[in-house]
């Protein structure tokens, strides 16, 4: 972990923050799009991750997606296991890796 702490502030992972961000341009780089390129997404089995993700697999990008659900939820839709099925679906390459990032064990086997 000592090597994250170049790019974090804090002394501990709940209170890291990050000191600089450099967004990339994809205008000036390459297409415009995400072909070709590798992105992993935290929380992608529902919500605002898996949007993500699948406009991510439309540019046939290489996913990493990590959620901790990974059997059905009673109430809630979705598991790592069928986002990875639609974004597959939608062109892009995935791979499912069960991680709850409150865990830091967790983070760490999934790293």
């Amino acid at each position: 972990m000592s090597n994250l702490n170049n790019h974090f502030s804090g002394t501990r992972p709940p209170m890291w923050t990050l000191k600089t961000f450099i967004p990339f341009d994809f205008t000036k780089h390459g297409d415009g799009t995400l072909k070709g390129k590798t992105l992993v997404i935290t929380g992608a089995s529902r919500g605002i991750g898996f949007e993500i993700a699948k406009r991510a697999a439309k540019d046939v990008a290489n996913i990493a997606i990590l959620a901790k659900t990974i059997t059905p939820h009673p109430k809630l839709e979705g598991t790592i296991y069928t986002a990875q099925k639609e974004i597959e679906s939608l062109g892009g390459k995935c791979l499912a890796v069960q991680c709850d990032i409150r865990d830091e064990n967790s983070v760490k086997d999934a790293i």
